[in-house]
Order: structure tokens, then sequence, then C-alpha cells
């Protein structure tokens, strides 16, 4: 098992890293939001390009007070970019508002200080287990009529062609593709493909769905991306 520990307390960092070794845990470091960002971001990547989570941190552990960038900017960050790494959140801030805020920007679990080890240990090994569920569910290529997204290779075809995309317009097309025929909102778009510090008055969604729109559907039939107006979008084909 591995650990990504993103904690500026050198006390409580030492204490864990102790502890998670002992219990057989390989941990990775970082004591400011910045590394602790790069650190997550490079081990992301390493999952995917080497195509074998096995090797890579699977759980980040994110301290909520940090310097430079604080842990609810730097979940909602990872987020937003599509690193699915689980996060569970450290914090001295008990409150249910404090709470809810992470869990909605993409935390997986929340525990308070002061803890105990055992807790801790316990609910990593639960999100560990969900992890590899999650994983092991999870299907690499994604399919909407003649339309394919290979997740693993970061590739998209339609009719056997290649079709180029940025990384936003690959998390966009991701989403939508997800659950064929949900309409999705705006809003849920934009909290989703480029988090929720995004200004919500941007017209940006509707600007990268004409790009997304020029890729995917121009030249081909039948069109897959649908405008529900004052709705939002939803990616399906026609039926029959």
């Amino acid at each position: 098992m591995n650990i990504l520990l993103v904690e500026d307390d050198a006390r409580i960092a030492d204490f864990l890293q102790r502890g998670l070794r002992a219990e057989g845990w390989r941990v990775a470091r970082a004591a400011t939001g910045p590394e602790g960002l790069t650190l997550a971001r490079d081990a992301a990547r390493d999952a995917t390009h080497e195509g074998n989570a096995a090797d890579a941190p699977t759980l980040l552990v994110l301290d909520l007070m940090l310097p430079g960038i604080g842990g609810l900017e730097i979940c909602q960050t990872l987020r937003a970019e599509g690193v699915t790494l689980p996060i569970l959140m450290l914090t001295a801030m008990t409150t249910l508002e404090d709470r809810v805020t992470g869990l909605r920007l993409g935390a997986d679990d929340y525990l308070c200080k002061p803890f105990e080890f055992e807790e801790l240990l316990a609910r990593l090994e639960a999100l560990a287990r969900r992890g590899r569920a999650t994983r092991a569910s999870k299907s690499p290529v994604l399919t909407v009529a003649d339309l394919v997204f290979d997740r693993e290779r970061m590739r998209v075809t339609r009719a056997g062609r290649a079709i180029a995309l940025t990384a936003r317009e690959l998390a966009l097309l991701e989403l939508l593709m997800s659950t064929p025929g949900r309409l999705f909102s705006r809003e849920r778009i934009l909290a989703s493909v480029w988090g929720t510090h995004e200004d919500p008055l941007t017209n940006i969604v509707d600007v990268y769905i004409r790009r997304l729109r020029s890729k995917v559907d121009e030249g081909y039939e039948p069109a897959l991306i649908h405008t529900q107006r004052g709705l939002g979008y939803r990616l399906e084909a026609p039926a029959g």
C-alpha cells in the first residue's frame, strides 16, 4: 500500500510516517501545499503512463491548513483535473459546514484532529478497498455509437478516425460519455471539469461544448452532443 502524506506539522507527519510504515505502507511526504499538489499530480501521471497503479501511491492524506495552497484548493484542483486518487482530509476544523465543504469538493473521507491512529488506519484501509473495487469495475473504454474513448491511452476515435482533443476537452467528453443520455447542467459541468472556483456566470462551458461538437460531431452522422435549452447538455446516440 502507498500513501501520499501532505502535512506541514513535522511532529504529526513523523508520527504518521512511522506508524504507517510499521503497518507496511510506503509513505511519501510533502510539507507544503504546492509540494503536495505536485506530488499528487506526479503520482496520477505515473499511474496513467505506466498503466500500473500498484506501483504508484494510491491514497492521499491531505491536511486542510497548509502553507502556500490550502487542502481544499488542492482537492478541488485535483478533481477538476480528473485525478481520482482517494483523498482523506485531516483537519482541526470540526464544524459540519467544514466537513460538508471538503466532501463536496471531492474528498472521499474526513478525519478531525486529534484522532486515534487506529481509526485513521481503518479509514485508509476502507478507502483502499473502495479504490480497488472502483478500478476493477471502471471500464477503460467508453463507447457511444461509433465514438470511442480509451481512458487508459487518453485516445478518442470516431468511425475509426483519431480525434485530437486538449486535456480539458478530454475531461469534458469523459464526463458526458460516462453516463450516456444523462442531462448535465452547466453548473455541474463547470464544477466537475473546471472546479467550483470558476465564475458561475462564465460562458466557458458553452465555448468548450462548441469546440467539442466541431471535433466530435461535424462531418459525422448522427450528431451525439445535444443541447436542452436552458437546462444543459447530454451525449447520446439516437434511439433505433
